[in-house]
């Protein structure tokens, strides 16, 4: 009788096609690895600095959602106004706003299909590699060319923004609640 787990021999010890020689395992170790230097000791060093946890979410909150924007390029420039417009803390909403950088640029087509549906433009004039290449090479002049779809891109952002960030910050709020009161009984 199957236990209907996979057996052992079933799974392949090395990851395939990747190039890499790493186990899985150690895979899963450089990442959380990765995760724990870049995200979690910066911001349990806020907490240690008397940022609040509350507030530390919110800020976070905006980082990683203006770190979405689909208008490529804006997003640490508007991710300090907005802390800043708020008082929040500009360090953790900059340290949001970095970490999404690849999940930007996987969410642009996204957005920009997303305003065409709603505004009921045309599709874009341009593939996604030639639109790749247009904004690494002559940016001002993509912006220029692409403005109709970007800002219905940013309407739809902004509609997710409105209920992201909340969720977000509600969401995290607990998370860092928990880690500021461990560290008050580390520090006792």
């Amino acid at each position: 009788m199957s236990s209907g787990l996979i057996p052992a021999a079933a799974v392949p010890s090395r990851i395939p096609d990747c190039g890499l020689q790493l186990e899985c395992t150690d895979m899963l170790v450089v990442v959380a690895s990765w995760i724990h230097r870049r995200i979690v000791i910066p911001v349990l060093a806020l907490l240690r600095m008397g940022a609040t946890p509350e507030r530390l979410a919110w800020s976070l909150a905006v980082g990683v959602v203006v770190g979405v924007n689909p208008l490529l390029g804006s997003t640490t420039l508007v991710a300090l106004g907005v802390a800043a417009a708020f008082r929040l803390n500009l360090a953790a909403s900059q340290l949001g706003n970095h970490m999404m950088y690849p999940v930007e640029l996987a969410m642009f087509p996204v957005f920009v299909k997303l305003g065409s549906v709603l505004f009921r433009t045309a599709r874009l004039p341009w593939g996604e590699k030639q639109l790749w290449l247009a904004a690494r090479t002559q940016p001002w002049a993509t912006t220029k060319v692409l403005w109709v779809w970007e800002w219905h891109a940013l309407v739809v952002w902004a509609a997710f923004a409105a209920v992201a960030v909340p969720a977000i910050a509600l969401g995290m709020t607990p998370v860092l609640e928990r880690a500021a009161r461990r560290k008050l009984t580390a520090n006792s």
